[in-house]
């Protein structure tokens, strides 16, 4: 089922004209960001790749994620996309992205807690000159969950990108 996420044609298109690139680095969203990009043609212009870490394994040894944060603040936390960031854009030396979002979160139906309910969600968004990071809760199912999750973390691009 292909989901259409409203202006992904006109993200692209102005990435490509200023020669910028954009990586990801997904958990709870399971790929679904990297999909709705490469739906659209011309996607690979701008889209270096990017990485399910679903796990904390995959999170630590492909992202560089640390030990520490995952037990000090857990997997769902500003910290842990933080670091989920910095791996992902700077990869390997020669494809650093220009841009790069991480969405960690807790889709449901189980996993939540008081503290970090189900659909309790963090999105970070690196820009050339900014690194923002946003703390959601969305209602809803698991798919639900997600796809809110993917949308905004395209809607917080097309803000950077003044689309």
């Amino acid at each position: 089922m292909k989901i259409n996420y409203p202006d992904l044609e006109k993200i692209i298109e102005k990435l490509s004209a200023k020669k910028q690139t954009i990586s990801f680095a997904e958990s709870c969203t399971g790929g679904r960001l990297a999909a709705s990009f490469t739906s659209i043609s011309g996607a690979s212009t701008v889209f270096h790749g990017s990485v399910v870490s679903y796990s904390n394994d995959i999170k630590k040894a492909w992202l560089g994620v640390t030990q520490e944060t995952l037990e000090k603040h857990g997997a769902v936390s500003s910290q842990c996309v933080k670091e989920m960031l910095e791996g992902i854009s700077t990869m390997t030396d020669t494809l650093k992205s220009d841009y790069a979002i991480a969405i960690s979160g807790i889709a449901g139906p189980n996993g939540g807690t008081k503290e970090k309910p189900v659909g309790t969600v963090y999105i970070g968004l690196n820009t050339p000159t900014n690194q923002t990071i946003y703390k959601c809760l969305f209602k809803g199912d698991r798919e639900q969950v997600q796809e809110q999750s993917t949308l905004l973390a395209i809607e917080k691009l097309k803000e950077v990108l003044e689309i």
